[in-house]
């Protein structure tokens, strides 16, 4: 009983200090989340206005990967987690490099319309291929759960990189500055540690989900 009060306890802590981190830095993430969001929307336009020939190239590299996870019996869950981790290494790298530097911070934006940009384009692809419902479906299967954690973590990551950056420019106490560096790194190591949960979720979940739609699917 006592064991169980301390984990409900210190649940109770981190879920405290995630909302006080959220809340000292609402600003940092307000533009994130909105530079992410633009990015999305960019990429719904792009498909929304692409010719009928890059339409119909699209549809058909959507339609051979469906047809690719109907037609694969044995998944190669050690590569797609490999590529998914290689992934996400080089996405924290990005963000840790960029945010010490003075001239890394639009990096840091860019790699949030970027990823917001895959992520609309992506879906808008596919709804736009296997049509509304059937697409809905697909994406919350193969896109929805991994990325539950991979946007908060990586909007927590430019966060982390613009108060280092804002730390170089504005506080001139190089102590201070060698202290928000160090603590960005401890950062960036946490929620690396988070991104390969995301990993995980999109290797073992995310791609069965995603098969199990598509073999009761017609293309």
């Amino acid at each position: 009983m006592k064991r169980r009060i301390r984990k409900e306890n210190k649940k109770s802590k981190i879920a405290q200090l995630i909302i006080k981190h959220i809340f000292n830095n609402k600003k940092q993430y307000m533009i994130a989340g909105t530079l992410f969001l633009i990015g999305m929307m960019m990429g719904i336009m792009f498909i929304n206005h692409t010719s009928e020939t890059q339409f119909t190239e699209i549809s058909e590299y959507i339609t051979s990967i469906v047809n690719t996870m109907k037609d694969t019996n044995k998944i190669d869950y050690g590569e797609s987690l490999k590529n998914s981790i290689t992934s996400n290494i080089i996405l924290v790298l990005v963000m840790w490099l960029a945010a010490s530097t003075l001239v890394g911070i639009p990096v840091v934006y860019g790699t949030l319309l970027l990823r917001g940009f895959a992520l609309g384009y992506t879906i808008s692809s596919v709804l736009a291929t296997l049509g509304t419902g059937t697409g809905i479906l697909f994406s919350i299967a193969s896109f929805i759960f991994h990325n539950l954690i991979f946007i908060p973590v990586l909007l927590a990551l430019s966060v982390s990189g613009m108060n280092l950056y804002d730390s170089i420019i504005k506080n001139r106490n190089r102590e201070n500055v060698k202290l928000e560096f160090i603590r960005h790194t401890a950062f960036c190591l946490i929620m690396f540690v988070w991104l390969l949960l995301s990993a995980i979720i999109e290797t073992y979940i995310s791609i069965n989900l995603g098969k199990l739609i598509v073999t009761n699917i017609k293309v």
